[in-house]
């Protein structure tokens, strides 16, 4: 970490804030990084095998990491605990016990096994956030299997994503893992406002499924208020058009009218500002109820030019329209707009900088930092917090009965090699 990086670090947002990440995979890993590059202190506890996603190879970078854990495991410190042995148990309650946030995604009731569930600790530290993630609740939904491509499918996701005539899709990202380690991220912030308030700490849980639920916003809202629920449209847009992808002479382009404005622009960048007139495109609504009609205009039109032309003279028109772009050139032009999408990190293990995809989040005041690249395993064994006084006292707390020294069996993370069906991780 630069000077510089260590300055801000100095007065990162949540600098003193201690994260226990007991999370693997990407919900929990996305939410601890997010809080990590906020500047808190992030100990990932691991089994003896390491994060799944530690295998997930290739593609890996250029430490041999696989890429998909690098993703997500920036600036925290791993060590490895084997939870089954009184050691691992007594060691990981030293750090739950002295944590303010304890990130979980084990099957329900294993943490409890461990004795480390989150009214054991609130006894011994009434402040402690616990935040559990799950699949589908903690309740009746407990035993079901939590991956992301299985929540894009159950919750319906799938059924609105892909061409009216085609197969139901998933997003090409794992999307509901990510809105959920969102979604953690702000309950366990509020919950740390509310523990700085009252002195008491809070279980926060969330689930894959509520929270693409909550994503699906305006196609939810349609669903619940009809009785019906959205089909297909591919590209299309249920409520506006034209607002979708077309073929220009060369590539996709994306054209997203919001307004009847916009569209008397766009009929009129066509050569064809009739269209604006005609009744049945006159309004939004006329244009939706005649959608295949418009298009029959406007696809012609468009694949008589260039794709860059048309970005060129539709942003000149104000009518939003942008070309369908790889993600190399997604970066691209993140870097064209001075929007600096990718940090380098130094990395001991390649000898070369990290590069890493740069936070969203631009704070002026207490920016994300980037301090270490993703760790190796158990690279960090002994760690203590950074702001102790010094090395951990024995565990207040005996280790947990004797049915967590069966507990273990409940962790797809310490058989790596148990049938999908009865893992719980999420994907």
């Amino acid at each position: 970490m630069s000077h510089a990086d260590h300055a801000a670090h100095a007065t990162s947002a949540l600098r003193g804030v201690r994260v226990a990440d007991f999370s693997r995979v990407l919900a929990g890993p996305f939410a601890t990084m997010m809080l990590a590059d906020l500047g808190a202190d992030v100990i990932k506890i691991e089994s003896p095998a390491g994060d799944d996603t530690r295998g997930w190879i290739p593609p890996a970078d250029s430490a041999g990491r696989g890429t998909y854990f690098a993703s997500v495991n920036r600036n925290k410190r791993s060590i490895a605990l084997d939870l089954a042995s009184d050691e691992g148990r007594q060691r990981a309650w030293q750090l739950a016990s002295t944590a303010d946030v304890v990130v979980e995604n084990f099957r329900p009731g294993t943490m409890q096994k461990f004795g480390l569930d989150h009214g054991r600790l609130l006894a011994a530290n009434p402040r402690v956030v616990m935040c559990s993630i799950t699949g589908f609740g903690s309740g009746a939904g407990a035993d079901l299997p939590g991956y992301d491509l299985l929540v894009q499918a159950m919750g319906g996701l799938m059924s609105i994503t892909g061409d009216p005539d085609g197969e139901p899709t998933k997003a090409g990202v794992a999307l509901v893992d990510v809105i959920t380690g969102l979604n953690a991220v702000i309950g366990i912030q509020a919950a740390l406002r509310h523990a700085d308030a009252t002195g008491r700490g809070q279980h926060v849980e969330v689930n894959l499924l509520s929270s693409l639920l909550a994503a699906l916003t305006n196609q939810a809202s349609a669903a619940i208020s009809t009785g019906r629920s959205p089909a297909r449209l591919g590209n299309r847009h249920p409520s506006i058009t034209p607002y979708e992808t077309f073929h220009a002479a060369d590539a996709s382009l994306a054209v997203a009218v919001g307004n009847d404005r916009q569209f008397a622009s766009f009929a009129g960048v066509l050569g064809m500002p009739e269209l604006a007139d005609d009744a049945r495109f006159a309004t939004n609504q006329a244009r939706v109820g005649n959608r295949d009609a418009l298009r029959s205009h406007i696809e012609p039109a468009l694949a008589q030019r260039p794709a860059d032309h048309w970005v060129m003279a539709l942003t000149e028109a104000r009518v939003p329209a942008g070309r369908v772009n790889t993600v190399l050139e997604g970066f691209e032009l993140a870097e064209r707009l001075g929007l600096a999408p990718i940090v380098e990190i130094d990395d001991p293990d390649a000898g070369a900088p990290a590069r890493q995809v740069a936070s969203a989040l631009r704070l002026s005041a207490t920016p994300p930092v980037y301090r270490s690249a993703p760790p190796s395993l158990g690279a960090h064994d002994g760690a203590w917090w950074h702001d102790a006084a010094s090395e951990p006292a024995p565990a207040s707390e005996p280790p947990a009965s004797a049915a967590a020294s069966s507990a273990h069996l409940d962790l797809a993370n310490q058989h790596p090699h148990r049938p999908e069906s009865e893992r719980h991780d999420d994907r």
